[in-house]
């Protein structure tokens, strides 16, 4: 199926994607879609016969857990809303602890690379066959950006996801900035990844731009795309002729001008090199796929339920996520093996992005606590790991500064106080009542 060249929607620059030349697909991020009231842009691209296809962020299928029979029934709702050809999520996970470690589940708000271990390539192949069997159109799946790497891996990223497709037919999604990003941050070779891969399994591919800070590149998806993030697009176009190409922006969104620039430098940069050049043009991988095989590990079929004192390789897996994801979001002693000043970088990332979130979707609580907000959020979040969505942490971070006396100020915290019953409310207060409120508020604050 050839797509062609895309950028991701976002409605911040959906009037933007509407006007932009040559736009074959567009992609949605699925959460922040519902079936049932689809944006007026959205349709009116899908009525011009551009694609729209769903990329979820929240199932994890890289987890322990198996993915909730919930969370797929949403997203096969939303490929049928869109009229998807086909859905995509990501190779990592999102939340652990619970049943399998009798521990509070903890959420992530963030993609965490998976082990590249026989069993925890087990536990994501049974859980991409439960997922493929509950959606309608194909699945593909996403590698991702780390700032950390799991010690004693015994695959390659390339070795990995050869024995993912080989083991459940599922497609790839390629992203050339994650696979530059895991070289400056892993020192993992881009061109070794790809010579390992099945190329001719890749649905599409995401360019994305990042920033470096003090050696570790992070990927922002908020800055212009780099050139060597174009130089691993050339590496994989110089392999095989991708079916779709696509311009991920998710912050700090430029003018029209330069998007439609920055299309105009994927095109370029794929017909350069769709000569031949070192590779030759070739279309399927050529590299040492085969070696993943040499020291052949557990097929890849119903989980075992455990021998003897052994746990079984979800319980395995689900204790080592639980104790590297406690360590990130709550405090506890770095698991043995990790690089604990790593481990901190990654940590002040999951927080900072919890506080962005939390404004975005929460947007009173940075208006109420004006420039104390960012502060007041981190020194909660240190305490206080997040349990269920970004709505439940913004109800959960008002309701802390309440029960602490705070903020200072009587009229904040008067406006804070409002909010939070409001929203934990059995009955939210309608329409007339919020409007009556609203400009009470207004009033005092003058």
């Amino acid at each position: 199926m050839e797509l062609g060249i895309g950028i991701g929607w976002r409605p911040e620059i959906a009037d933007a994607v509407e006007e932009l030349p040559g736009v074959d697909w567009v992609e949605v991020v699925a959460e922040n879609i519902c079936p049932g009231h689809l944006p007026a842009a959205l349709t009116r691209l899908r009525s011009r016969g551009v694609k729209v296809i769903p990329h979820g962020v929240s199932l994890g299928l890289g987890g322990a857990d198996r993915p909730s029979e919930q969370r797929l029934a949403d997203l096969a709702e939303r490929a049928t809303a869109l009229g998807a050809p086909l859905v995509t999520e990501h190779i990592a996970f999102v939340r652990a602890g619970g049943v399998l470690t009798a521990s509070p589940q903890l959420e992530a708000g963030h993609l965490l690379p998976v082990p590249r271990t026989w069993d925890a390539l087990k536990v994501l192949c049974e859980n991409v066959r439960i997922a493929q069997d509950a959606l309608p159109v194909p699945l593909a799946l996403e590698n991702i950006a780390a700032l950390i790497s799991w010690p004693d891996e015994e695959l390659t990223e390339g070795q990995f996801l050869a024995e993912l497709v080989e083991r459940t037919g599922v497609r790839l999604l390629i992203d050339v900035a994650n696979l530059h990003t895991n070289h400056v941050n892993r020192g993992e070779d881009p061109s070794a990844a790809l010579d390992e891969l099945p190329v001719e399994a890749i649905a599409y591919v995401h360019v994305a731009g990042g920033i470096e800070r003090d050696g570790v590149w992070h990927d922002t998806h908020a800055h212009p795309v780099t050139q060597p993030v174009l130089d691993v697009l050339t590496e994989l176009r110089s392999r095989v002729s991708p079916p779709g190409v696509l311009l991920e922006r998710d912050d700090d969104f430029p003018p029209a001008a330069e998007l439609s620039a920055e299309l105009t430098t994927i095109r370029a940069t794929l017909a350069a090199a769709a000569s031949p050049g070192p590779h030759g043009g070739r279309s399927t991988a050529s590299g040492p796929r085969g070696e993943a095989r040499a020291h052949e590990g557990p097929a890849c079929g119903r989980v075992e339920t455990g021998r003897g004192d052994s746990p079984a390789p979800r319980e395995r897996v689900a204790l080592d996520q639980a104790a590297l994801l406690s360590a990130l979001v709550a405090g506890t002693p770095a698991p043995e093996g990790f690089d604990s000043r790593r481990l901190r970088v990654q940590s002040r990332a999951l927080a900072a992005k919890r506080a962005d979130v939390v404004a975005k979707v929460a947007p009173e609580l940075p208006e109420i606590l004006g420039a104390g907000y960012r502060a007041a959020f981190l020194a909660y979040a240190k305490s206080r790991p997040m349990r269920a969505g970004y709505r439940r942490d913004a109800l959960d971070f008002a309701e802390q500064l309440l029960v602490a006396g705070r903020p200072a100020d009587d009229n904040a915290r008067r406006l804070l106080t409002r909010w939070w019953e409001e929203r934990v409310a059995p009955h939210p207060p309608r329409r007339s009542t919020r409007l009556v409120r609203a400009a009470r508020a207004a009033l005092v604050r003058r």
